[in-house]
């Protein structure tokens, strides 16, 4: 098993970026996250420019503004959004107290973790495979995922607007109670479906771990937040109605909720 040296550049590369943790060890896996798969695919398209062909720029373009747009909507509610500071007060730690030795385990994880999430596209520029419809269909997949945890950011935002007490089950939140989870499961399924017909042999492997990875980390994102909704909303018959009726991470599958799944712990 030989990996590719631009591999390891990938990796400098998300733990430069996602070194923004040891200002607040949050930011390792949000805005750090955000810019770290922007900046990988950046830098793949600046080391593989000569060999690109539509669907790999489409590709890694996709990746830059998944990137951005993540990144950028993270960094705005931390450090502008006072209705998010005051929420979550009390429920993310300030990593203060976390060891020194810790934040550099999680540090080198997560950046290993996006390299992983993108080698889908990473192998079908290092194997030199071009484009086939797999790729093409893959990005129309990870544009979906974008478009759609887009439109559910913003209609969570316009309807905290008009009632910030109430939860949100408006719009996408209709369909699923985690939408921008299940957008974000979208965008890298259609990464996965891109690196059909070029991925081979044990790099199957290293695409697996990354596409494995980012769906346990949404479901645990997925239980905080029912967790932490609970606490607030528990009272509300309202609220009660629309857990048991509604799924909270993918449609029309009947699993209401992840709580009781102590292993979901990311």
């Amino acid at each position: 098993m030989v990996f590719p040296l631009a591999l390891l550049f990938l990796f400098i590369a998300a733990m430069a970026i996602s070194s923004i943790g040891f200002k607040n060890y949050v930011w390792f896996i949000s805005i750090g996250y955000g810019f770290s798969i922007a900046g990988e695919g950046l830098l793949m398209m600046l080391m593989y420019g000569k060999t690109l062909s539509l669907g790999t720029v489409l590709c890694c373009l996709l990746l830059v503004a998944y990137g951005c747009r993540l990144g950028g909507y993270l960094a705005f509610r931390e450090l502008k959004s006072s209705s998010y500071k005051k929420n979550m007060t009390g429920e993310i730690k300030d990593g203060k107290t976390v060891p020194f030795g810790v934040k550099i385990a999680i540090w080198v994880t997560c950046a290993a973790l996006y390299v992983t999430q993108v080698s889908g596209i990473f192998y079908r520029l290092v194997n030199g495979s071009g484009s086939n419809v797999w790729t093409y269909i893959g990005a129309a997949v990870m544009l979906f995922g974008i478009v759609f945890e887009s439109v559910a950011d913003i209609q969570k935002n316009n309807a905290k607007k008009v009632n910030p007490r109430r939860f949100v089950d408006t719009g996408l939140y209709k369909i699923v109670r985690c939408p921008n989870y299940l957008g974000e499961m979208i965008f890298w399924t259609g990464v996965l479906l891109s690196g059909i017909g070029a991925v081979t042999g044990w790099q199957w492997l290293v695409v697996a771990i990354g596409y494995i990875g980012i769906i346990f980390v949404m479901f645990s994102g997925a239980r905080r937040l029912e967790i932490r909704q609970n606490k607030n909303y528990g009272n509300d018959p309202e609220y009660q109605k629309y857990v048991k009726t509604v799924p909270i991470m993918v449609p029309f599958i009947p699993l209401y909720s992840v709580e009781k799944y102590k292993w979901l712990v990311a």
